[in-house]
C-alpha cells in the first residue's frame, strides 16, 4: 500500500458499514467482519482477486484478522459516484504495518467492492 498523500478529512458521518468493517477486525470477529460484504463481493488486494463471501474469508484468513490486524481509520472520502469512499487506514499487523487507501464500493449497506493498491 502506498500512503495516501492526499489532507485527511473525516466526514460528519463514516459510513456505517465501513466503521463496522475496521470494528471487526479490530475485535478479530470474523464472522462480523465477512458480514460487512455483499453476497457478490469483490475484493482486489494489490491485483490478487477475492470474489464472494468464501473469497472475502479467504483474503481475511491470510492477511488480515489471520494476521492479527488492527485499523485505525484516518480518514473517509467520498467518491466521484453514489456509494465511492477511500478510507486512508493505518494498518499493524504481523504481515503489513503502515497507512494506505481502501477503496470501497458501497451497495445497499453493504461493502460490494474492495480495492487496496
Amino acid at each position: 500500500m502506498a500512503v495516501n498523500d492526499t489532507p485527511d478529512v473525516v466526514p460528519p458521518t463514516i459510513p456505517p458499514v465501513i466503521q463496522e468493517f475496521v470494528d471487526a477486525t479490530n475485535a478479530a470477529d470474523t464472522e462480523r467482519f465477512v458480514a460487512t460484504f455483499t453476497d457478490d463481493a469483490y475484493l482486489n488486494d494489490w491485483g490478487r482477486e477475492f470474489h464472494g463471501p468464501d473469497g472475502v474469508r479467504s483474503w481475511n484468513e491470510t492477511d488480515n484478522i489471520g494476521m492479527q490486524s488492527q485499523f485505525e481509520l484516518i480518514s473517509v472520502l467520498p467518491g466521484t459516484a453514489h456509494g465511492e469512499y477511500t478510507a486512508n487506514i493505518m494498518v499493524t499487523s504481523n504481515r503489513f504495518n503502515g497507512t494506505g487507501p481502501f477503496k470501497f464500493e458501497l451497495r445497499d449497506g453493504k461493502i460490494a467492492s474492495l480495492v487496496l493498491s
